[in-house]
């Protein structure tokens, strides 16, 4: 099968480099999987995982937004947040998903951003599907 070049940056540095078969992003406009010799594009990110399948495997990582850059042969991924299962903090995402479900709560009952709280729940829950994920294989 054909590889593309793939990077997946944040502004800390590099999370992911290397030959890929295939990578599957969640954007915008919804799901979108590319193969070696995709026609160019570039779309915003939303928050989901990255699956990145190499020699048969897949490996999955968590962003919290950001913008896919496509060429025939290369993908970058330049993302907000990215986080590796191994370098996700299990028990940081779960209090922050606790957090996050307590303001949303409080949203419907103070003058609390809903849109914030929201967003930082949609965060925890990915980084915790993901750590997941990584831990089964």
């Amino acid at each position: 099968m054909k590889t593309m070049h793939t990077n997946v940056v944040t502004p800390d540095g590099s999370v992911f480099e290397g030959q890929v078969e295939m990578v599957s992003v969640k954007t915008t406009e919804g799901e979108l999987g590319i193969m070696a010799g995709h026609l160019p594009l570039v779309s915003p990110l939303t928050i989901g995982a990255v699956r990145i399948r190499k020699e048969s495997k897949v490996q999955l990582i968590a962003v919290s937004g950001g913008f896919i850059e496509v060429r025939p042969d290369e993908v970058n991924i330049l993302a907000e947040s990215a986080e590796l299962p191994s370098q996700i903090d299990i028990a940081r995402a779960r209090a922050a998903k606790e957090r996050a479900e307590r303001r949303l709560q409080e949203a419907k009952k103070a003058n609390i951003d809903f849109k914030r709280a929201e967003l930082a729940l949609k965060r925890a829950i990915n980084r915790l599907e993901v750590s997941s994920y990584g831990n089964k294989s």
